[in-house]
Order: C-alpha cells, then sequence, then structure tokens
C-alpha cells in the first residue's frame, strides 16, 4: 500500500503541463513497478488461500482441487497437455482455488522432479512393447502438441496422476475439520477485505 501511495505524486508529475520525463523519474517509476510486482507475487498465494476457502468450498472439492493442481502443477508448461487440464480444473466442480494454490506450488516442486520424471517418461517411451503406440499417437493430427514424447512431459504427468489419488484421501479429512475454523480467522485480516472486497471477506464466515 505504501508503494502504491508512493507512485502518486510522480505520475502526477509526469502528467502535468510541464512534465519532465528525466531518468532520474522514469527510474523511480520502473523501481515502484518492481516494487508493485513483488508485492502481487507475494499476496497471489494468499488470494488462492481465500478463494479456495469461498469458492464452492466442500471438504471433497478443495481436496479434489488441490489433487488435480499437483498435476498441473508438475506438468511443464506450453503445451497441449497443460492447457488440456486447466481445461479440467476450469471446467469441473472442483476447488479453482485450491487447484490453483496447489499448482503454483508443485510448479516448484517440479523443477526438483525433472530427474525422476525423466527416467519415468525414458522408460514408458522405450518400452519395447508400447512403441507401436507412441508411433500411432505421434501419427495422430493434434497429439504431438501435447508434447507427449517429451520424456519430462510424460514422467510429470504420471507421476501427477499416480500422486492425485493419496494426496485426495490426505487432504480431504484435514479440511473437512479446519476449514471453518481457518475461514472464520481469514475474515478478520484486512488483505483479505484488500483482495476481495466486504463482500468476499463476509463469505468467508459461511464458508
Amino acid at each position: 500500500m505504501r508503494t502504491i501511495l508512493r507512485i502518486i505524486p510522480i505520475l502526477r508529475n509526469l502528467t502535468a503541463a510541464n512534465a519532465d520525463l528525466s531518468t532520474s523519474n522514469i527510474g523511480s517509476i520502473v523501481r515502484l513497478y518492481g516494487g508493485l510486482a513483488s508485492m502481487m507475487l507475494f499476496l497471489r498465494p494468499v488470494r488462492f488461500i481465500a478463494k479456495a476457502l469461498t469458492d464452492e468450498a466442500t471438504p471433497r472439492r478443495l481436496a479434489a482441487g488441490f489433487a488435480l493442481g499437483i498435476v498441473i502443477g508438475l506438468v511443464p508448461k506450453g503445451n497441449l497437455t497443460a492447457i488440456a487440464l486447466m481445461i479440467v480444473l476450469c471446467g469441473t466442480k472442483v476447488n479453482l482455488g485450491a487447484g490453483m494454490l496447489s499448482a503454483f506450488m508443485f510448479s516448484w516442486v517440479g523443477i526438483i522432479t525433472d530427474p525422476l520424471t525423466h527416467q519415468i517418461g525414458l522408460t514408458l517411451l522405450t518400452w519395447e512393447s508400447l512403441e507401436p503406440m507412441w508411433t500411432a499417437l505421434y501419427n495422430t493430427p493434434v497429439m504431438p502438441w501435447t508434447d507427449f514424447n517429451n520424456t519430462i512431459v510424460l514422467g510429470s504427468l504420471v507421476l501427477g496422476i499416480m500422486l492425485m489419488y493419496p494426496a485426495f484421501r490426505m487432504i480431504e479429512p484435514p479440511t473437512r475439520r479446519y476449514t471453518p475454523q481457518v475461514s472464520e480467522r481469514l475474515k478478520k485480516f484486512k488483505v483479505v477485505q484488500m483482495l476481495w472486497g466486504t463482500e468476499w471477506a463476509g463469505r468467508l464466515g459461511q464458508a
């Protein structure tokens, strides 16, 4: 908030009739913009948590959204597989906030698991009995855009799918027990009111 207040005088000076676009003013804007970007990066997980506790916040949907987010987070982006997973997350009745939070977290975990997922993908792609299937898929229109022939993409997808059910079973009991208490406490934080407004903050108490 302080960063936002500090940028207002500079913007006023720039919009004045005799505004001077000096190097110092431009440098100040760049630094302040970097501060805003850092603040939003910090607030993003908080927003995901608040959204998870307000949008269809039943324990099963929270757990299902978190489990699906694991797959989305682990799979490298920039391919049709990642896009299809996001469509599934947005198009089903799982909790979107929990899915986005989980995807955000496991995007960083995916960097660590790359060697493991590479080995999983390599094993599957070089499995002799599966080679006809891979060849048929590669010759199918659109399928090459999924990057299934990339060892890390395939391995991450398989690993994520394997983790979905255990994650669901582990996440559901805590969410069933603690969601009401956490929702009530989040309702008192001003940052939640800033992100969602008083209407959304009120909905936290009903989650």
